[in-house]
């Protein structure tokens, strides 16, 4: 594995709209290609894989993927000059394997991959798998809106022990439903794969004629819906293993329309109370008590109120990479609030449940 490069970075205490300070520190950081080569005029599988026969050899049947209840897409903590922090990464995977949940997403929106390198990534899944493959399953964020970047993404995963890769659609530069097809087609060759739709993010639903043909691949493990619960459904009427990528959903998706589970991101926060909506059966009550942290929770971007509010609980330093700024006092305050009518004790950590003022979050532009 590639170690990274150092470079010089700049970071600034966030104090609130309008006042930022800037401050150097060292950093590191191993920039992606940006060459473009052009395409071949036809589509073509004969990519060289680069895992071992070994990986092929032992890796997780597909039906093991399909079974997962509970997969919390995971936060990607970092230090003050914006690298990852490993131990309070380990923390938290901990905290989310002593509540019962059966896989852990490395890297995908919640995990911030669309701010790490490639080596970065595959580094975080690496680690993942090193030490913690033996006590959950892995699933590794490998998507992109380039096909080539894709592949060479998912091999690299699957070299480094990773059980299944979550794929997005390419975005901003969008295909053909056509399009669409060869681009799957080209990462399920490699391996198990998980679709993740979610048009608000690509603005390009994945329709469900696509997903009906690129069901008959073998690799394809399921697909993670963000559509709704009509589309959902429909999905899982036809056998598709579904997982929703929203919370709010997540309990009538289960229990009412036969998804496999969610991939979660309320599960940072409060990994038991999400194994209970998913494994023991239908409970209005629960749900509803629950529903006030999951709005709270997508106010913004996923994961930008997560972010603040694991800093709240003391679980990962205050600590945010640009674009993404923690959430205004006000809305801190709510989860405060929030917090304590819950219960405190329903929430990862020990620490109390903080506010924290503006000048306690540092905002890195480079690392």
């Amino acid at each position: 594995m590639a170690m990274l490069k150092n470079y010089r970075c700049r970071s600034m205490l966030f104090r609130g709209p309008g006042s930022v300070s800037f401050r150097s520190n060292a950093s590191t950081c191993n920039k992606r290609s940006t060459l473009w080569k052009p395409p071949r005029a036809s589509a073509r599988n004969d990519f060289r894989l680069l895992m071992g026969s070994s990986a092929v050899k032992n890796r997780t049947p597909i039906e093991d993927i399909r079974s997962l209840r509970l997969i919390t897409a995971v936060k990607t903590p970092y230090l003050p000059d914006g690298q990852f922090d490993l131990d309070a990464y380990d923390n938290l995977v901990n905290m989310q394997i002593a509540n019962g949940v059966e896989g852990i997403l490395v890297a995908g929106t919640t995990g911030e991959g669309q701010l790490m390198t490639w080596d970065e990534q595959i580094m975080l899944i690496a680690h993942t798998v090193n030490c913690f493959g033996d006590q959950v399953k892995v699933v590794g964020n490998a998507g992109s809106n380039c096909t080539s970047e894709a592949i060479k993404a998912t091999e690299r995963g699957f070299a480094v022990g990773m059980n299944a890769a979550l794929h997005i659609n390419p975005y901003y530069g969008k295909t053909s439903l056509d399009g669409l097809v060869a681009h799957y087609n080209s990462v399920l060759s490699i391996g198990p794969i998980i679709i993740y739709n979610i048009p608000t993010r690509t603005n390009q639903d994945i329709p469900p004629s696509v997903v009906q043909t690129l069901a008959q691949n073998p690799n394809l493990v399921g697909i993670k819906e963000c559509v709704g619960t009509e589309r959902i459904k429909q999905y899982t009427d036809q056998g598709i293993v579904v997982w929703t990528g929203i919370d709010k959903i997540s309990h009538d998706a289960r229990w009412g329309c036969g998804a496999v589970g969610v991939q979660s991101v309320a599960g940072n926060l409060i990994p038991g109370l999400m194994r209970e909506l998913m494994f023991e059966g239908k409970n209005p009550t629960l749900n509803s008590k629950l529903i006030p942290l999951f709005d709270w929770l997508s106010q913004a971007p996923v994961p930008i109120a997560l972010n603040t509010a694991l800093a709240q609980l003391g679980i990962i330093k205050p600590v945010f990479r640009l674009p993404h700024v923690p959430l205004p006092v006000e809305k801190r305050v709510e989860f405060v609030i929030l917090v304590k009518e819950m219960g405190r004790h329903h929430f990862v950590g020990q620490k109390d449940v903080e506010v924290l003022d503006d000048d306690d979050f540092i905002v890195v532009g480079r690392y």
